[in-house]
């Protein structure tokens, strides 16, 4: 019988990796501050079906509190370790840097200390598509450097890569960075687009439409990302043979460390994101068509040949199965 520490247990991934992880049998500590930067009642409804589970427990903390993550790692003996919990969002980053240092540097160094000092087997954390930043070669590859972070959410995410290689040179720690596409399903954020449109429309309202809808983003269905997360964590990262430093690969390197992309690999112009909604719940949007907002990039598209290669898994839940899936839900959950 394994254990996993899973971080951000109250968020939209870390729910349902640990759902995933308890119902196969394994012993799951989530940790979670539980904030209010979107409705705590989802976030309560989230642990409430974790708390089914006789294996499941919940230590309600900030990962910012270096002494409450030492006790948790003194406590437990973990197989493995995911860190998910973040402060999550390109805009709100603009509004809240301070939040992101805390949240997403203070805390994954906390994490990272007490892997170390416990000799973790393994660290899986959530890294972000927003690495990639001002580039524009698509798709996006794990090997190519990411050296211009439009926001500062970007910039703390390649920083936590940059920070786990050093550990991993330094001490040994296996550890394996996901950067994740566009993530959306049952039970997601409120503050992302397809949550927001079928609120919006609903209720008759409209909807603001960033880039007069040509923005493209790589939806990945929660389902293949919660699959993607465990197999990785399962294969310990492993230093690179044939790395080599006058021509330096920046997904692998010499020490135990790993990075992949996690994506669908089927950009979706944002405009038919919006026609599938529609089609979903039977009812056409008004549209407030806006200019793209400051952080934001107008394309995302994953290449997921690493990571396929790695633990022979590729996202492929449609776009069409996967709108629908959150409409039910949606409506399911809000009785609308």
């Amino acid at each position: 019988m394994s254990t996993y520490l899973v971080t951000g247990t109250a968020g939209f991934i870390g729910y349902h990796l640990a759902l995933r992880l308890l119902k196969q049998g394994v012993d799951v500590v989530g940790f979670d501050i539980v904030n209010d930067y979107y409705d705590v009642q989802l976030k309560r409804d989230r642990l409430a079906q974790l708390h089914d589970f006789d294996n499941f427990t919940l230590v309600e903390s900030d990962l910012a509190d270096q002494a409450a993550v030492n006790d948790v790692f003194r406590k437990y003996d973990f197989d493995r370790v995911v860190h998910l919990a973040a402060q999550a969002g390109v805009r709100y980053s603009l509004e809240n840097p301070h939040a992101y240092v805390t949240s997403n540097v203070v805390a994954f160094m906390n994490v990272l200390e007490a892997c170390r000092h416990a000799n973790s087997p393994h660290l899986t954390y959530a890294s972000s598509s927003s690495v990639y930043g001002g580039c524009t070669q698509m798709p996006f590859s794990v090997h190519d450097r990411v050296d211009h972070p439009l926001s500062l959410y970007a910039a703390t995410k390649k920083g936590n890569e940059l920070t786990a290689h050093t550990y991993s040179h330094l001490y040994g720690l296996p550890t394996t960075g996901l950067r994740f596409f566009t993530v959306y399903g049952p039970w997601g954020r409120p503050d992302m687009a397809l949550f927001l449109f079928t609120k919006a429309i609903l209720a008759g309202e409209p909807i603001n439409v960033f880039n007069h809808g040509k923005m493209r983003r790589d939806f990945t269905y929660i389902d293949d990302i919660v699959e993607g997360v465990h197999r990785v964590s399962e294969q310990i990262a492993q230093p690179n043979p044939n790395w080599n430093s006058d021509a330096p690969d920046p997904a692998t390197s010499q020490a135990p460390y790993r990075v992949f992309n996690i994506g669908n690999s089927q950009p979706v112009e944002l405009g038919h994101f919006i026609e599938v909604i529609e089609n979903a719940i039977g009812i056409k949007a008004v549209k407030n068509m806006m200019p793209m907002q400051p952080g934001d990039v107008p394309a995302t598209y994953a290449d997921v040949d690493a990571l396929v290669e790695a633990v022979g898994f590729q996202p492929e839940t449609s776009i069409e199965t996967g709108v629908k899936r959150f409409v039910d839900w949606y409506r399911a959950y809000y009785q609308v």
